[in-house]
């Protein structure tokens, strides 16, 4: 792995939530660290599918959400932006409630792109989605 993920505070990090979707969906930020970056999202009304379990959607939704803020933490914001190129998922086990937690760790962080692995889990620690996001590292035009 070429670049680390730079550590900021939760809060800081948190604070860039507002307005968003991962605010709408309740998605939290609950550890940033060199090698991963992890979150928790609620599975209640808000993340439910027509059957009363979690959405796929909503866990696509938390798997970029982390794998994107991780590579962005891994450049430097005045020069660059991460954005979301292609993401995978696979849906493993159903949840009807509680809170799921993802944690995104990078395969692969180079100067273009990068490319990390998601894995998100119940409360039990049972694997419910595995994705992988390709990041497209983009020069911002000075």
């Amino acid at each position: 792995m070429k670049n680390k993920i730079h550590v900021y505070p939760i809060e800081a990090v948190n604070k860039l939530s507002a307005n968003t979707i991962m605010e709408a969906l309740g998605i939290k930020i609950t550890a940033v660290h060199e090698d991963y970056i992890e979150g928790t999202m609620p599975v209640d009304k808000r993340t439910h599918q027509v059957h009363g379990i979690l959405h796929g959607g909503a866990s696509v939704v938390l798997a970029e959400t982390l794998g994107s803020i991780g590579a962005a933490l891994t450049v430097d914001p005045t020069k660059f932006r991460c954005v979301g190129l292609d993401i995978n998922a696979n849906h493993i086990k159903g949840v009807k409630s509680g809170v799921v937690t993802g944690t995104a760790k990078p395969l692969h962080t180079g100067r273009n792109t990068q490319v990390w692995q998601i894995e998100i889990k119940n409360e039990t620690g049972e694997l419910v989605c595995i994705s992988r996001l390709t990041v497209a590292v983009v020069p911002i035009q000075q």
